[in-house]
């Protein structure tokens, strides 16, 4: 159901739907959001009389009799963020869908801590599309290429083609060298990932995840010492997957907060990204066939600018 619209994006942000449950429990609307929503009751009483609740009608005062079954929207007061201090590029525009070349640290879609510095927010009030959605998603800490849907009408086509694995994408990441390690390899396990633990991990089981590593290029660097470029190939979508592999390769790709050890790095640093790049897409348009590719134009530093990066992950 879409949002009333009296009601309409805030800084590229729809409002939140809130479903009223099938009960006859209480007599108000208002009485049933102050055991909703984590604030006072009387801050709730301040947004129904600032008009901050809406049903598809517009405003609802604070005595508008209970809906059983029905839906309010508003919108959530924005946490504090720290500004992401770099900017998104639009690679690829057409009638159906929108593909941005994410920076390092902008998270795909709000979520938690990360509202407006996010890439779906950012491109909807930069771009003016109000109903712009991602297909896919980046973790935040990756850099690259990320497909946005432009209507709301084309989202299913488009989800349907990552569901179904028909868009091809490769990624470029930048880890230490390891002679001993074959030029090309494939990597298949099973990864889990439970819900509340932020890291996921590799058991035993049959595979669910696989990708093909492909070394690029190898030189021995001044400021890092022996470093590698690699092509890698997911053939499965799995959280943290790419990270995953490398690190059990033993060659964990440089800047990885999470693998092999988890460390503890505030949002607001963004000094030493990791370096993983999302480097190409490429899909068949789900109507005519044509297939569309597009490439990021974005680098990675630890292999640009060694001492740049090597900087970047001194901290105090």
């Amino acid at each position: 159901m879409r949002p009333p619209a009296s009601l309409p994006p805030r800084l590229g942000l729809d409002p939140a739907r809130m479903r009223l449950p099938v009960s006859q429990e209480w007599r108000t609307i208002r009485d049933h959001v102050v055991t909703r929503v984590p604030l006072p009751a009387g801050e709730v009483d301040a947004m129904f009389a600032a008009g901050r609740f809406h049903d598809a009608r517009g405003p609802l005062p604070a005595d508008a009799p209970y809906v059983s079954g029905g839906s309010v929207w508003f919108h959530r007061d924005l946490p504090d963020e720290a500004p992401v201090p770099f900017g998104i590029e639009v690679v690829h525009r057409d009638e159906d869908v929108l593909v941005a070349d994410k920076p390092h640290f902008l998270a795909t879609i709000p979520r938690g801590r990360h509202v407006r510095e996010t890439a779906l927010v950012r491109l909807r009030d930069e771009h003016g599309l109000p109903d712009l959605s991602p297909a896919h998603r980046l973790d935040r800490v990756t850099a690259g290429l990320v497909l946005f849907v432009v209507r709301r009408e084309r989202r299913g086509a488009y989800q349907n083609l990552f569901r179904d694995r028909r868009v091809e994408k490769t990624y470029t990441a930048v880890t230490r060298y390891d002679a001993a390690l074959p030029p090309s390899t494939t990597v298949r396990s099973r990864i889990v990932k439970d819900r509340g633990v932020i890291t996921a991990r590799e058991v035993p089981g049959e595979p669910n995840a696989e990708t093909r590593v492909e070394l690029l290029e190898h030189r021995d660097d001044a400021h890092l010492g022996p470093i590698a470029r690699y092509r890698l190939t997911p053939l499965t979508g799995r959280t943290h997957q790419l990270r995953l592999h490398l690190a059990s390769l033993g060659v964990p790709i440089l800047g990885d907060p999470f693998y092999p050890e988890l460390r503890d790095v505030p949002l607001d640093d963004f000094r030493a990204p990791l370096q993983l790049l999302a480097t190409t897409l490429a899909w068949p348009d789900p109507r005519t066939g044509e297939r569309r590719s597009v490439s990021s134009r974005r680098t990675l530093q630890a292999w640009d600018d060694p001492a740049g990066w090597l900087a970047g992950t001194a901290r105090e």
